[in-house]
Protein backbone atom coordinates (compact mmCIF):
# COMPACT_ATOMS: atom_id res chain seq x y z
CA UNK A 1 0.00 0.00 0.00
CA UNK A 2 1.05 3.62 -0.76
CA UNK A 3 0.89 5.67 2.17
CA UNK A 4 1.58 9.90 1.30
CA UNK A 5 4.54 11.70 2.79
CA UNK A 6 3.60 14.04 5.88
CA UNK A 7 3.64 16.98 3.01
CA UNK A 8 3.56 16.31 -0.53
CA UNK A 9 5.58 18.66 -2.29
CA UNK A 10 5.18 17.41 -5.76
CA UNK A 11 2.15 19.78 -7.39
CA UNK A 12 1.63 17.35 -10.00
CA UNK A 13 2.55 14.27 -11.76
CA UNK A 14 2.86 13.79 -15.07
CA UNK A 15 3.17 9.95 -16.76
CA UNK A 16 3.54 9.53 -20.94
CA UNK A 17 2.09 6.46 -22.07
CA UNK A 18 1.18 4.27 -24.99
CA UNK A 19 1.55 1.14 -24.65
CA UNK A 20 3.88 0.20 -28.25
CA UNK A 21 7.38 1.38 -28.53
CA UNK A 22 8.45 4.02 -30.99
CA UNK A 23 6.20 6.42 -30.63
CA UNK A 24 7.52 9.16 -29.13
CA UNK A 25 7.20 8.88 -25.55
CA UNK A 26 10.54 9.75 -24.63
CA UNK A 27 10.98 12.68 -26.59
CA UNK A 28 7.47 14.10 -25.37
CA UNK A 29 8.46 12.77 -21.57
CA UNK A 30 11.53 15.10 -22.17
CA UNK A 31 10.23 18.45 -24.23
CA UNK A 32 7.61 18.67 -21.75
CA UNK A 33 10.00 18.83 -18.97
CA UNK A 34 11.79 21.36 -20.43
CA UNK A 35 8.85 23.60 -21.68
CA UNK A 36 7.58 23.36 -17.51
CA UNK A 37 11.10 24.23 -16.52
CA UNK A 38 11.08 27.05 -18.49
CA UNK A 39 8.15 28.42 -16.79
CA UNK A 40 9.94 28.84 -13.83
CA UNK A 41 8.90 25.58 -12.11
CA UNK A 42 11.53 23.21 -10.49
CA UNK A 43 10.69 19.59 -12.93
CA UNK A 44 12.18 16.38 -12.50
CA UNK A 45 12.34 13.54 -15.41
CA UNK A 46 11.80 10.40 -14.29
CA UNK A 47 12.80 7.47 -17.02
CA UNK A 48 10.58 4.41 -15.97
CA UNK A 49 11.41 2.16 -18.85
CA UNK A 50 13.37 0.16 -16.95
CA UNK A 51 13.99 -2.58 -19.54
CA UNK A 52 15.14 0.17 -22.47
CA UNK A 53 15.47 3.60 -20.74
CA UNK A 54 16.76 6.46 -23.03
CA UNK A 55 15.19 9.18 -21.54
CA UNK A 56 18.89 10.86 -20.77
CA UNK A 57 19.88 10.65 -24.43
CA UNK A 58 16.60 12.78 -25.81
CA UNK A 59 17.88 15.41 -23.23
CA UNK A 60 21.28 15.31 -24.86
CA UNK A 61 23.14 13.69 -21.73
CA UNK A 62 25.65 10.71 -21.19
CA UNK A 63 24.47 7.95 -18.97
CA UNK A 64 24.43 9.40 -15.87
CA UNK A 65 26.75 7.79 -13.29
CA UNK A 66 23.63 6.61 -10.80
CA UNK A 67 20.14 5.08 -12.15
CA UNK A 68 17.52 3.26 -10.44
CA UNK A 69 19.23 0.15 -10.65
CA UNK A 70 21.61 1.84 -7.98
CA UNK A 71 18.21 2.90 -6.12
CA UNK A 72 16.73 -0.51 -6.40
CA UNK A 73 20.24 -2.88 -5.15
CA UNK A 74 20.34 -0.07 -2.34
CA UNK A 75 23.99 0.87 -3.60
CA UNK A 76 22.53 4.70 -2.82
CA UNK A 77 21.17 5.85 0.20
CA UNK A 78 18.11 7.96 -1.09
CA UNK A 79 16.41 8.28 -4.74
CA UNK A 80 17.76 11.74 -4.24
CA UNK A 81 21.58 10.20 -5.32
CA UNK A 82 19.94 9.40 -7.89
CA UNK A 83 19.40 13.04 -9.28
CA UNK A 84 21.37 14.10 -12.18
CA UNK A 85 21.83 17.97 -13.00
CA UNK A 86 20.01 18.33 -17.11
CA UNK A 87 21.64 21.27 -18.08
CA UNK A 88 18.84 23.09 -18.50
CA UNK A 89 17.68 25.71 -15.84
CA UNK A 90 15.00 23.89 -13.32
CA UNK A 91 14.69 20.29 -14.66
CA UNK A 92 16.55 17.27 -13.01
CA UNK A 93 16.54 13.52 -14.18
CA UNK A 94 16.43 10.20 -12.49
CA UNK A 95 17.78 7.51 -15.22
CA UNK A 96 16.22 4.28 -15.64
CA UNK A 97 17.51 1.19 -14.45
CA UNK A 98 20.46 -0.25 -17.21
CA UNK A 99 22.64 -3.04 -15.26
CA UNK A 100 20.65 -4.95 -13.21
CA UNK A 101 18.77 -8.75 -14.58
CA UNK A 102 15.71 -8.55 -14.20
CA UNK A 103 14.73 -5.00 -12.92
CA UNK A 104 12.57 -4.89 -15.94
CA UNK A 105 10.06 -6.86 -13.53
CA UNK A 106 10.50 -4.57 -9.97
CA UNK A 107 8.25 -6.65 -7.47
CA UNK A 108 5.40 -5.02 -5.26
CA UNK A 109 7.30 -4.12 -2.35
CA UNK A 110 9.89 -2.42 -4.59
CA UNK A 111 7.50 -0.22 -6.86
CA UNK A 112 5.97 0.84 -3.77
CA UNK A 113 9.67 2.18 -2.21
CA UNK A 114 9.83 4.50 -5.44
CA UNK A 115 6.32 5.66 -5.59
CA UNK A 116 6.53 6.73 -1.96
CA UNK A 117 10.15 8.14 -2.47
CA UNK A 118 9.31 9.88 -5.58
CA UNK A 119 6.53 11.64 -3.76
CA UNK A 120 8.60 13.10 -0.98
CA UNK A 121 11.15 14.30 -3.69
CA UNK A 122 10.91 18.60 -3.59
CA UNK A 123 9.88 19.21 -6.83
CA UNK A 124 6.82 20.90 -8.72
CA UNK A 125 6.02 18.27 -11.21
CA UNK A 126 7.30 14.92 -11.98
CA UNK A 127 7.41 13.89 -15.81
CA UNK A 128 7.38 9.93 -15.84
CA UNK A 129 8.28 8.22 -19.31
CA UNK A 130 6.79 4.88 -19.39
CA UNK A 131 7.81 1.70 -21.33
CA UNK A 132 5.81 -0.70 -23.66
CA UNK A 133 3.41 -2.58 -23.22
CA UNK A 134 0.28 -2.95 -20.75
CA UNK A 135 2.67 -5.03 -17.65
CA UNK A 136 1.23 -3.93 -14.02
CA UNK A 137 4.37 -2.08 -13.03
CA UNK A 138 3.99 0.52 -16.52
CA UNK A 139 0.15 0.68 -16.03
CA UNK A 140 0.19 1.01 -12.12
CA UNK A 141 2.80 4.08 -12.92
CA UNK A 142 0.58 5.57 -15.66
CA UNK A 143 -2.65 5.59 -12.93
CA UNK A 144 -0.13 6.56 -10.68
CA UNK A 145 -0.38 9.62 -12.12
CA UNK A 146 -2.26 13.06 -11.64
CA UNK A 147 -2.63 13.51 -15.65
CA UNK A 148 -1.87 10.31 -17.26
CA UNK A 149 -1.33 10.93 -21.11
CA UNK A 150 -1.72 8.17 -23.61
CA UNK A 151 0.60 8.58 -26.60
CA UNK A 152 -0.12 7.15 -30.31
CA UNK A 153 1.19 7.55 -33.78
CA UNK A 154 -1.70 7.83 -36.41
CA UNK A 155 -1.32 4.13 -37.71
CA UNK A 156 -2.96 0.84 -37.29
CA UNK A 157 -0.82 -0.75 -35.53
CA UNK A 158 -0.22 2.17 -32.98
CA UNK A 159 -3.72 2.87 -32.57
CA UNK A 160 -4.47 -0.59 -31.72
CA UNK A 161 -1.81 -0.62 -29.08
CA UNK A 162 -3.34 2.53 -27.63
CA UNK A 163 -6.70 0.93 -26.78
CA UNK A 164 -5.44 -2.14 -25.49
CA UNK A 165 -2.75 0.30 -23.01
CA UNK A 166 -6.07 2.14 -22.55
CA UNK A 167 -8.50 -0.98 -21.71
CA UNK A 168 -5.49 -2.55 -19.43
CA UNK A 169 -5.32 0.53 -17.43
CA UNK A 170 -9.18 0.87 -17.41
CA UNK A 171 -9.27 -2.53 -15.67
CA UNK A 172 -6.81 -2.54 -13.43
CA UNK A 173 -7.85 1.36 -12.42
CA UNK A 174 -11.19 -0.08 -11.43
CA UNK A 175 -9.87 -3.31 -9.97
CA UNK A 176 -7.52 -1.04 -7.13
CA UNK A 177 -10.50 0.49 -6.52
CA UNK A 178 -11.75 0.03 -2.28
CA UNK A 179 -15.14 1.12 -3.31
CA UNK A 180 -15.13 -1.84 -5.90
CA UNK A 181 -13.55 -4.65 -3.49
CA UNK A 182 -17.23 -6.56 -3.08
CA UNK A 183 -17.65 -6.79 -6.76
CA UNK A 184 -13.81 -7.02 -7.75
CA UNK A 185 -14.12 -10.83 -9.04
CA UNK A 186 -16.27 -9.78 -11.69
CA UNK A 187 -13.92 -6.64 -12.80
CA UNK A 188 -11.67 -9.36 -13.02
CA UNK A 189 -13.83 -11.39 -14.95
CA UNK A 190 -14.56 -8.70 -17.57
CA UNK A 191 -10.59 -8.33 -18.36
CA UNK A 192 -11.24 -11.75 -19.80
CA UNK A 193 -12.81 -11.08 -23.05
CA UNK A 194 -14.46 -15.04 -22.83
CA UNK A 195 -15.96 -14.98 -19.59
CA UNK A 196 -18.91 -16.89 -18.78
CA UNK A 197 -20.86 -14.38 -18.17
CA UNK A 198 -20.71 -12.47 -21.38
CA UNK A 199 -19.03 -9.33 -20.21
CA UNK A 200 -17.86 -7.48 -23.48
CA UNK A 201 -18.21 -4.09 -22.51
CA UNK A 202 -18.51 -1.59 -19.31
CA UNK A 203 -22.07 -1.43 -20.13
CA UNK A 204 -21.97 -5.38 -19.91
CA UNK A 205 -19.78 -5.19 -16.49
CA UNK A 206 -22.71 -2.27 -14.78
CA UNK A 207 -25.39 -4.63 -15.75
CA UNK A 208 -23.75 -7.98 -13.83
CA UNK A 209 -22.26 -5.25 -10.55
CA UNK A 210 -25.65 -3.72 -10.41
CA UNK A 211 -26.91 -7.18 -10.06
CA UNK A 212 -24.59 -8.06 -7.54
CA UNK A 213 -24.81 -4.90 -5.30
CA UNK A 214 -27.30 -1.76 -6.79
CA UNK A 215 -24.27 0.19 -4.15
CA UNK A 216 -21.42 -1.30 -6.31
CA UNK A 217 -23.31 -0.49 -9.31
CA UNK A 218 -23.50 3.67 -7.94
CA UNK A 219 -20.04 3.40 -7.34
CA UNK A 220 -18.96 1.56 -10.47
CA UNK A 221 -20.00 4.91 -12.26
CA UNK A 222 -18.27 7.40 -9.68
CA UNK A 223 -15.24 5.62 -10.54
CA UNK A 224 -15.15 5.52 -13.98
CA UNK A 225 -15.86 9.14 -14.19
CA UNK A 226 -12.71 9.30 -12.24
CA UNK A 227 -10.93 8.02 -15.41
CA UNK A 228 -9.96 10.58 -17.13
CA UNK A 229 -6.90 10.12 -19.82
CA UNK A 230 -5.26 12.37 -21.76
CA UNK A 231 -4.15 11.65 -25.45
CA UNK A 232 -2.05 13.33 -28.16
CA UNK A 233 -1.55 12.02 -31.74
CA UNK A 234 1.98 12.55 -33.03
CA UNK A 235 3.97 12.14 -35.93
CA UNK A 236 0.85 14.14 -37.55
CA UNK A 237 0.61 14.43 -41.01
CA UNK A 238 -2.72 15.09 -42.57
CA UNK A 239 -6.10 16.61 -41.39
CA UNK A 240 -7.04 12.70 -41.17
CA UNK A 241 -4.16 11.69 -38.68
CA UNK A 242 -5.13 14.79 -36.35
CA UNK A 243 -8.68 13.54 -36.36
CA UNK A 244 -7.79 10.04 -35.57
CA UNK A 245 -7.55 11.75 -31.58
CA UNK A 246 -11.17 12.67 -32.09
CA UNK A 247 -12.07 8.99 -33.84
CA UNK A 248 -10.64 7.53 -30.44
CA UNK A 249 -11.75 10.06 -27.93
CA UNK A 250 -15.39 9.22 -29.29
CA UNK A 251 -14.84 5.56 -29.27
CA UNK A 252 -13.49 5.15 -25.38
CA UNK A 253 -16.56 7.31 -24.38
CA UNK A 254 -19.03 4.63 -26.59
CA UNK A 255 -17.27 1.44 -25.32
CA UNK A 256 -15.68 2.12 -22.12
CA UNK A 257 -18.03 5.11 -20.63
CA UNK A 258 -14.70 7.36 -19.95
CA UNK A 259 -14.09 11.05 -21.08
CA UNK A 260 -11.03 11.34 -22.57
CA UNK A 261 -8.99 14.74 -23.08
CA UNK A 262 -7.58 15.22 -26.83
CA UNK A 263 -4.95 17.35 -25.97
CA UNK A 264 -3.12 18.12 -29.23
CA UNK A 265 -1.53 16.84 -31.77
CA UNK A 266 2.19 16.99 -32.66
CA UNK A 267 3.54 17.52 -36.22
CA UNK A 268 5.94 15.20 -37.97
CA UNK A 269 9.32 16.55 -38.09
CA UNK A 270 12.58 15.34 -39.14
CA UNK A 271 14.32 17.73 -36.39
CA UNK A 272 13.50 14.82 -33.88
CA UNK A 273 16.20 12.64 -35.86
CA UNK A 274 18.16 15.34 -36.67
CA UNK A 275 18.65 16.50 -32.81
CA UNK A 276 19.05 12.83 -31.29
CA UNK A 277 22.02 12.13 -33.65
CA UNK A 278 23.41 15.50 -32.62
CA UNK A 279 22.62 14.71 -29.23
CA UNK A 280 20.55 17.74 -28.27
CA UNK A 281 17.52 18.58 -26.94
CA UNK A 282 14.93 19.25 -29.32
CA UNK A 283 13.83 22.47 -27.76
CA UNK A 284 16.91 23.81 -27.91
CA UNK A 285 18.19 22.21 -30.82
CA UNK A 286 15.56 23.58 -32.88
CA UNK A 287 13.61 25.78 -31.10
CA UNK A 288 11.25 27.69 -34.01
CA UNK A 289 9.67 24.24 -35.42
CA UNK A 290 6.47 23.74 -36.02
CA UNK A 291 6.88 21.00 -33.53
CA UNK A 292 8.83 22.76 -30.85
CA UNK A 293 5.60 25.29 -30.93
CA UNK A 294 3.29 22.24 -30.63
CA UNK A 295 4.83 20.54 -27.53
CA UNK A 296 4.78 24.09 -25.72
CA UNK A 297 1.22 24.22 -26.67
CA UNK A 298 0.16 21.21 -25.20
CA UNK A 299 2.58 21.40 -21.47
CA UNK A 300 0.69 25.16 -21.24
CA UNK A 301 -2.65 23.63 -21.77
CA UNK A 302 -1.67 21.17 -19.04
CA UNK A 303 -0.69 23.92 -17.19
CA UNK A 304 -3.29 26.02 -17.64
CA UNK A 305 -6.70 23.71 -18.02
CA UNK A 306 -5.30 20.95 -15.78
CA UNK A 307 -3.05 22.14 -13.38
CA UNK A 308 -5.69 21.66 -10.36
CA UNK A 309 -6.18 17.76 -11.12
CA UNK A 310 -4.80 16.01 -8.54
CA UNK A 311 -4.93 11.92 -7.90
CA UNK A 312 -5.76 11.99 -4.01
CA UNK A 313 -6.63 8.55 -3.76
CA UNK A 314 -3.34 7.05 -3.67
CA UNK A 315 -3.83 3.24 -5.03
CA UNK A 316 -3.32 0.30 -3.37
CA UNK A 317 -0.21 -1.43 -5.16
CA UNK A 318 -1.40 -5.31 -5.79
Amino acid sequence: MITTPAYRHIKQVWAIGGGKGGIGKSLIASSLAISASRLGNKVIAVDLDLGGANLHTTLGMDLPRHTLSDFFSSRVNSLESCLIPSGIANLEIISGAHDAVGVANISVSQKARLLEAMLALKADYLVFDLGAGTTFNTVDFFLFSDIGIVTLLPEPTSIENAYRFIRSAYYRFLRQSHRLSEVRHLVDMAMDSNNPLGIRSPSDLFREVNKASPECGINLKLEIGKFRPKLIVNQARTQTDIDIGYSVKTVCKKYFGIEMDYIGYLDYDSAVWQSIRRKRPLMLEFPNSRLVSSLERVSHELIKHYGHQRNDSLMGIK
